[in-house]
C-alpha cells in the first residue's frame, strides 16, 4: 500500500511511503527539504516496521519549529497504518 502526505511546517513538501501487509517500510521518499539527510533517513527506514520508525521519530523538532521532517514522516506512517 502506498500513502502520500502533504507535509506541514517544514521545508519538505510531501512524504510518500509504501508499506507491505505487515507494515514493513518497502520504500520512502520525501520531496523537497535537505536532500542528503532525507535520502539517508529514507534508506535507514527501509525494512523497518512503521511502528518502530514512528516510535523513533514522532515528536522530533527542527530548530524553533514545532515539527521536523522526521516528525512529518512519522505522521505519514501513522496515516498509512490507519488506512
Amino acid at each position: 500500500m502506498t500513502h502520500i502526505r502533504k507535509n506541514e511546517g517544514v521545508c519538505s513538501r510531501s512524504t510518500q511511503v509504501e508499506l507491505d501487509e505487515n507494515n514493513i517500510i518497502i520504500s520512502l521518499e520525501v520531496i523537497g527539504g535537505c536532500a542528503g539527510n532525507l535520502s539517508g533517513i529514507s534508506r535507514l527506514l527501509v525494512g523497518m516496521t512503521a511502528e518502530n520508525a514512528i516510535e523513533k521519530m514522532k515528536g522530533v523538532t527542527c530548530g524553533n519549529k514545532k515539527t521536523s521532517c522526521p516528525d512529518q514522516i512519522a505522521l505519514c506512517l501513522m496515516e498509512a497504518i490507519a488506512q
